[in-house]
This record gives C-alpha cells, sequence and structure tokens, in this order.
C-alpha cells in the first residue's frame, strides 16, 4: 500500500538524503579515496589487480607507520592487499620478538667482504693486490 508522504516526511527525507550526500563527500576526502585516486588498484607487493567487489580487500598503508601523516601527494602511502598488508605489520612485530631490527630500521652490514669488489680490476686486465 502507498501512501502519501507529509510535508514532514519529506523534509526528513531530504535531510537524510543531504546528510547521506555529505559523508560521501567527506568519505572521499579521506586518504583511502584519495589513494584510489591516484594509485592503480594493485598490490603494491604482490601485485595482485582489484576491481569492482574485490577492492574492498584493497587497503592503503602508511609507509611510515603514522596515520595522521597523509601528504595529498600520496609519498607515504602504498595500496597493499590485505594478506600483504597483514604480512607487512607482523614482519614488524616478528622483529621485535626476536630482538632484530623491524624492517624499516637502518641495518648495519653483517659482513664486510665483497665477492666482487676485485671486479673491475680483473676486467681491466689487472690483478688485485693480495694482502
Amino acid at each position: 500500500m502507498s501512501r502519501n508522504k507529509t510535508p514532514s516526511e519529506s523534509g526528513k527525507l531530504d535531510q537524510v538524503i543531504a546528510e547521506a550526500l555529505r559523508n560521501r563527500e567527506r568519505r572521499e576526502k579521506t586518504y583511502r579515496e584519495q589513494a584510489m585516486k591516484l594509485f592503480p588498484p594493485i598490490c603494491a607487493r604482490c601485485g595482485r589487480e582489484f576491481e569492482g567487489k574485490k577492492l574492498r580487500e584493497l587497503t592503503v598503508h602508511h609507509k611510515d607507520h603514522n596515520h595522521d601523516n597523509n601528504p595529498p601527494d600520496g609519498s607515504n602511502w602504498e595500496l597493499l592487499c590485505l594478506y600483504c598488508h597483514d604480512n607487512e605489520h607482523s614482519r614488524g612485530v616478528s622483529a621485535e620478538w626476536y630482538g632484530e631490527p623491524a624492517p624499516e630500521e637502518d641495518r648495519q652490514p653483517t659482513t664486510t667482504y665483497k665477492a666482487f669488489g676485485a671486479l673491475e680490476a680483473l676486467l681491466k686486465g689487472k690483478t688485485p693486490d693480495k694482502k
């Protein structure tokens, strides 16, 4: 059964629609919407492509792990699928657990030996100095 809407019901419906439009505009300004416009819908780690309903499986990863650092050029973001995003965050936790430097920390080289250190001299026909 259909019935005519009263003016007050019509006004409430207009308010709901206006609020929904404002929320959509606000959401489009969020970093996820910005990132989705800046980058192709591809996971930056595994290269999997996303489209349609699967786009919800693509997430925005903050490279510096600071969710307040959202530059408009997207330089702190990368799109990662749910699996790669989870892996990225668990790598830091694993490193912490085992007392290793986290992936984003500077690491010291574990060795000073350079396997190809004398290659340039060999290619030029010179013999490397032996110690």
